[in-house]
């Protein structure tokens, strides 16, 4: 068997850890696949926020999530998108990943099993909307918060578009200089791929 993908490794990292009935955050929602992800691992009695400035993106995730029986839930007032019931409390807000801490109840912080990023712009839409350090530097601080011990944050980085070198070269910075009693920072790349393959940062706190 090869080697998993940076997406299946994030899956795999996340399935150990996250317990059903959880809360679980995808910070950049794209076309939901990640979301489901999340959705299915946490059961009928867990809850998963979806985060993206754009529309086209929540709604694709929402046609994603109702073909797998999947209801959605509407919160935080005019920024949410949808209504409606199913086996998994699925917030989809219309906010960028900077508004984690805001967005999620503050009882609710410190309880998540875990929290994926997947930086760079939504395929198949305008590739001038993408993520920059501004925004995912604040929100993956902010996810440290979000998490319980033993939970993971989960980054998949992309450099092949303008913007992503940088974006994914602050990333691992900020992610190695946290500290270690505190949490565990993995990276998982593939090294000899060409095209700028994406890898992924993992950070479990502990």
């Amino acid at each position: 068997m090869g080697f998993l993908s940076i997406l299946s490794f994030a899956h795999a990292l996340i399935r150990e850890r996250l317990r059903p009935g959880e809360l679980a955050i995808d910070a950049t929602v794209g076309n939901g696949v990640d979301t489901l992800f999340l959705c299915e691992t946490v059961g009928p009695k867990g809850t998963v926020y979806g985060f993206d400035v754009q529309p086209q993106a929540l709604e694709s995730a929402s046609l994603r999530l109702a073909a797998r029986g999947h209801g959605r839930v509407g919160a935080g007032g005019s920024n949410a998108v949808g209504a409606g019931s199913g086996c998994t409390k699925v917030h989809l807000l219309l906010r960028s990943h900077a508004e984690l801490l805001r967005a999620v109840p503050e009882e609710e912080h410190g309880t998540a099993g875990a929290v994926m990023f997947n930086l760079g712009y939504l395929p198949g839409a305008d590739r001038a909307v993408v993520t920059a350090p501004a925004s995912t530097l604040p929100a993956l601080a902010a996810a440290l918060t979000l998490l319980r011990r033993g939970g993971v944050a989960t980054i998949a980085l992309y450099t092949g578009h303008e913007g992503g070198a940088a974006e994914a070269e602050a990333v691992a910075a900020w992610a190695a200089m946290l500290p270690q009693s505190q949490y565990r920072v993995l990276q998982y790349q593939f090294l000899n791929q060409k095209n700028a393959p994406p890898y992924l940062i993992a950070i479990e706190k502990v």
